[in-house]
């Protein structure tokens, strides 16, 4: 009986990704199924790094639930807008729809600005 060694091992080497492949009797064949089972790997893997870069870049993101709006705005009873980040309360609903938000910004850098300040 003749007998073939045909099985293949593939290293990336700035990766340091492993495939192996011996499905094939063919030498040939199981080296083209071989790379093609690297690229994937190298793809995942690239993949897996860009997202995690692209979620460093985001930061920390809150969830969107009931309760964790940044501002309110109470058009009916009173007239008010309120940032719940700052405890900002504003009466002039009007200047702000249509985009005095000044006050809201100033506010929101300056609480961070000592937050930063305490932090250090």
């Amino acid at each position: 009986m003749n007998k073939t060694e045909s099985a293949v091992r593939l290293t990336h080497i700035p990766t340091g990704i492993v495939v192996q492949c011996q499905n094939e009797r063919s030498q040939h064949k199981n080296r083209a199924a071989a790379l093609k089972i690297l690229r994937a790997r190298i793809y995942e893997r690239a993949r897996q790094e860009r997202e995690a870069e692209q979620a460093a870049a985001r930061g920390e993101q809150k969830k969107i639930d009931f309760g964790s709006q940044i501002r309110s705005y109470t058009l009916h009873p009173q007239q008010r807008i309120k940032d719940h980040r700052t405890d900002l309360e504003v009466g002039n609903v009007g200047a702000v729809l249509d985009g005095d938000i000044d006050r809201f910004i100033r506010a929101f850098l300056l609480q961070r600005a000592s937050a930063e300040l305490e932090g250090s």
